[in-house]
């Protein structure tokens, strides 16, 4: 059992995967950390860019009862050539279409302020290799990426703060 936070500018109520963002780093969803001062960084800074109280929900998550239903899951342990490929393929899904078969990914989260490399990536100056240490994002961090209802039913929320 592990526990996730969730950070927001509200309580999070009953989860809507509709709701995320497209092209983000492993598609639309809904993503969760295990590391509490992520989520609270994250509350904080989604309540700068919208109204709202900064807000941390909380759940317990068992991995066994992942396996035991059989869900796909994809964990990248660490920045790779293969999470750069993923991150990016996600990040332009909307306009390609990628899309891919995980209920459930795990890894690092890229620096949202490197554009500019994937653009470098994208147009051949740089290889997969050096987007991959490009874009890590400098703190330790790590994202639960949900993608599908059946994932997102083995979230059992526990509690719920404000900051």
């Amino acid at each position: 059992m592990i526990t996730l936070y969730h950070g927001s500018n509200q309580e999070i109520g009953e989860i809507d995967l509709s709701c995320g963002l497209p092209d983000k780093d492993f598609g639309q969803g809904f993503y969760l950390t295990h590391l509490r001062k992520q989520a609270e960084r994250m509350a904080l800074s989604k309540c700068q860019r919208m109204k709202g109280v900064p807000t941390v929900t909380v759940y317990e998550f068992d991995e066994a009862e992942a396996r035991a239903a059989k869900l796909r899951v994809k964990v990248f342990d660490k920045p790779s050539e293969a999470w750069a490929q993923f991150v990016t393929n996600n990040r332009h899904a909307s306009r390609t279409g990628f899309t891919h078969q995980y209920d459930i990914v795990v890894g690092p989260i890229a620096d949202d302020s490197m554009a500019l490399q994937f653009r470098l990536y994208e147009e051949g100056y740089i290889t997969l290799r050096q987007l991959a240490r490009k874009i890590t994002f400098p703190q330790q961090n790590s994202q639960h990426f949900f993608a599908t209802k059946r994932a997102a039913d083995l979230l059992h929320k526990v509690e719920v703060f404000t900051l």
